[in-house]
């Protein structure tokens, strides 16, 4: 399975993310992303978006262990994230909605979804576009 996970690049960037190697994923409190937060298994390929002003696909990641209680918030799951690369070029969020083949992803459909699943095919297509 693929994933996409969106952060505000002022609050934890990419770049951060390669340096540090792992971080936790928390902090999400949508019903329908702690849903996919959820359904992580090791192993499973993440894209990595900045929010805000960039909108964009800047890099992937790993996700590093199965799901847990987020021990800051009882109440909500978080997960660890390995860091694996830059995209050679990020994907900007006006570029895939331009595309017809994502009309019925996440990102298009529901902008304030913070983790949502991303197909093979989506994958394959957003990977081609970055240049990867």
């Amino acid at each position: 399975m693929q994933w996409l996970v969106k952060e505000e690049p002022s609050n934890y960037n990419f770049a951060q993310f390669v340096t540090d190697g792992r971080t936790v994923w928390s902090g999400v409190k949508n019903p329908v992303a702690q849903k996919h937060l959820r359904a992580m298994q090791p192993g499973d390929r993440v894209f990595f978006y900045h929010t805000g002003d960039e909108k964009q696909i800047v890099g992937t990641a790993r996700v590093a262990g199965t799901p847990y209680r987020d021990p800051k918030n009882p109440g909500f799951y978080a997960v660890d994230l390995e860091s694996d690369a830059a995209l050679p070029a990020p994907v900007t969020l006006k570029a895939v909605k331009a595309d017809p083949r994502f009309a019925d992803f996440a990102l298009v459909r529901v902008p304030r979804l913070s983790v949502m699943p991303v197909t093979d095919e989506q994958w394959a297509a957003l990977s081609a576009m970055a240049g990867a």
